[in-house]
């Protein structure tokens, strides 16, 4: 049931990223029952291709707990986490991930590679997916129908 409530959470950021005209994800960092970090996709603002929610709120527990060693730490994350993100959590030795929807294009904690439990690599951690993936996804439907019908407005 602590899964559902902290994805409504990442859920809430993903809504909050589409208020801002980005893609819709959201993240959230949990620690022993306690929200350290929330985000949200911030490319467009920032104008920056690393500022993916998983990164953004990577870095916000790291800073919140002083350490750049998450192995206590969950992620909750509406989209499964890419290549990019997936390396990130395996450098931050990230305790667990839970994310929504499945990214059959990108995802690198099952669709696409499965880098959580590789044990090529110096460190491995536990993923859960499909919670709330139906939202998830319906966000993210949603928010490039709704970009597309602009875009052919504007042409």
């Amino acid at each position: 049931m602590l899964d559902h409530l902290y994805m409504s959470l990442a859920l809430d950021e993903a809504r909050l990223a589409w208020l801002a005209d980005e893609i819709p994800v959201g993240a959230v960092a949990v620690c022993g029952g306690r929200v350290l970090a929330r985000g949200r996709n911030r490319k467009e603002e920032k104008n920056l291709a690393l500022s993916h929610a998983e990164i953004e709120v990577v870095r916000a527990a790291s800073l919140q707990l002083g350490d750049w060693r998450l192995s206590e730490v969950t992620l909750y994350v509406t989209l499964e986490p890419c290549l990019m993100c997936a390396g990130a959590l395996l450098q931050a030795r990230i305790g667990r991930v839970v994310y929504g929807c499945p990214d059959p294009k990108a995802g690198a904690l099952a669709s696409l590679y499965k880098l959580g439990e590789d044990q090529r690599l110096n460190h491995t951690f536990p993923v859960r997916g499909g919670v709330f993936a139906a939202e998830s996804a319906a966000l993210l439907q949603g928010f490039f129908r709704a970009l597309r019908r602009r875009n052919q407005v504007i042409k």
